[in-house]
């Protein structure tokens, strides 16, 4: 492989890495939060509803945090706009270049 071909493959194992990263947090994410409603059903008390905000506290909150993970993996050009870490590591070898020579 040549040198761009090298690195459009290693920018495409990055995104897939973010991806599958992503995914194992959504899977984690299902699988604790099911266990918690099955050990918070286990404790109620005789004619107590599960639908309270304590019940749903680590949901909610570890919820906001996997969709800004999801946000991050599937949406950066939103944000930051197309190819701003490429333009981003260039203005900064820039200034390095600039800042070497004088």
């Amino acid at each position: 492989m040549n040198t761009q071909d090298e690195i459009k493959y290693q920018e495409a194992l990055k995104r897939v890495k973010k991806i599958k990263g992503f995914y194992t947090h959504a899977i984690v994410y299902v699988f604790v939060n099911i266990m918690i409603v099955f050990l918070n059903v286990k404790n109620l008390d005789p004619g107590e509803s599960y639908f309270q905000f304590k019940n749903f506290m680590t949901a909610f909150f570890w919820g906001i945090g996997l969709v800004a993970h999801g946000l991050s993996v599937f949406v950066p050009n939103w944000i930051m706009g197309q190819n701003w870490e490429e333009r981003k590591i260039k203005e900064f070898m820039e200034k390095e270049k600039a800042n070497k020579w004088e």
